[in-house]
């Protein structure tokens, strides 16, 4: 997106990758069919230290301009939840459709090309690569983040924002599942519709939830609430799960006492998966289950009803880059133009996408970041080009 609108504009641009083939995490998303967008992105769907830093972008280059391009490509898609669309076909349409908007504007590539640093001296930068030295006038630093290190993820443009004086908040697996010190191995295939919640200082101490599906796992849990929910985990707090959303449990678990006294506590759980269930029960001294429900005190159905609607995990930790979706944290935006995703002290260098402390949501937030903070990448390389060609040349 970077290249393609930079090249637009008049600029000569070169793409470098060390992967030997375009967007390989692009071709993995969204089961194949990559989730290219949500047509509710917002500003409150990210997390950053600076909450508002996505805004300019993000106005400025709506997931209703990326879907006109896709439309125009006629790459056919569907929305598969609110806002989260999808293609109908392979996620090859996608990088198919910005390889060929690049290539259109005479972007020229370099795929197994690996970058060994950046430098900069006077007025440009010069690129170390495995196939020589390349100089520029202006860098974007595009590679990504940390997750999913088999597709080529690294920490170059981390490092190389290092060597420019550039730091980094701290940075961490997100959208990704979470592990139980002791995980029950019988749950492993259970799903359950969940409300998943937690607090910490990156929400200013407000609880964030996420209405959506729960996985368990042979190692914890999963599902779309635990990968959203991942994103603002504690490591020093727990995460709390409805297991019962939209329902008033106590007053449920009380109806029931009236309707079948003679049926057993377990009754009050057939809404749920059966091993969920027989799990929950086990918690609850064993008499008292198998005492027939009119004997049963109000306290305890109380406390069954708390266990189901408060359900805290305390997670040992996550299952790490090598299924995290993204990476939480990055490049420190105090360093960045909000318009341009420029360096502020460093003319000329620009840093873009999840390299950014820019996270989003699950759904295809990540992505449209993606596009609308490369879109600004390109414009502010031509704003850039344009300046330096209107200053005339001052002769010693």
């Amino acid at each position: 997106m970077a290249a393609t609108v930079a090249a637009r504009g008049g600029s000569r641009v070169l793409v470098l990758d060390h992967g030997a083939e375009p967007g390989r995490k692009i071709l993995i998303s969204g089961g194949g069919r990559c989730n290219f967008t949500h047509l509710e992105t917002k500003p409150e769907c990210f997390l950053s230290n600076n909450k508002h830093f996505a805004r300019s972008a993000l106005a400025r280059f709506t997931a209703k301009d990326f879907l006109a391009m896709v439309e125009r490509h006629r790459i056919a898609w569907h929305e598969k939840a609110r806002g989260q669309l999808f293609c109908d076909g392979s996620a090859r349409q996608i990088v198919a459709m910005l390889m060929q908007e690049a290539e259109a504007a005479h972007v020229e590539f370099g795929f197994g090309v690996k970058i060994d640093q950046v430098q900069r001296n006077d007025a440009e930068f010069r690129v170390l690569t495995s196939e020589g030295e390349i100089t520029a006038q202006s860098v974007v630093l595009a590679t990504g983040g940390l997750s999913i290190p088999k597709l080529g993820a690294s920490d170059l443009s981390l490092r190389v924002a290092k060597s420019f004086g550039l730091s980094s908040t701290a940075t961490d697996p997100a959208l990704v599942p979470l592990c139980i010190a002791e995980s029950d191995p019988a749950l492993a295939g259970v799903s359950v519709p969940v409300i998943a919640s937690a607090q910490n200082e990156r929400t200013g101490r407000k609880a964030v939830r996420f209405e959506d599906g729960l996985v368990f796992t042979h190692r914890g849990i999963s599902g779309p609430a635990v990968l959203q929910i991942s994103s603002y985990w504690d490591r020093n707090a727990p995460v709390m799960f409805n297991l019962a959303p939209g329902r008033d449990l106590l007053a449920d678990f009380q109806a029931l006492k009236v309707s079948r006294p003679r049926a057993k506590p377990p009754a009050l759980l057939e809404f749920l998966p059966t091993r969920l269930a027989r799990s929950i029960v086990d918690g609850f001294p064993q008499e008292m289950m198998r005492t027939e429900l009119a004997n049963v005190p109000d306290r305890v159905l109380k406390a069954l009803a708390e266990r189901v609607g408060q359900w805290s995990v305390m997670p040992s930790g996550t299952e790490g880059y090598a299924k995290a979706e993204v990476m939480r944290g990055g490049i420190d935006t105090k360093h960045l133009s909000s318009q341009t995703m420029e360096a502020r002290k460093v003319p000329g260098l620009f840093v873009i996408g999840e390299a950014v402390d820019v996270t989003g949501w699950l759904g295809g937030h990540n992505f449209q970041w993606a596009w609308s903070s490369g879109v600004a990448a390109g414009r502010g390389i031509v704003a850039r080009a344009q300046a330096n060609a209107a200053v005339p040349d001052i002769m010693p």
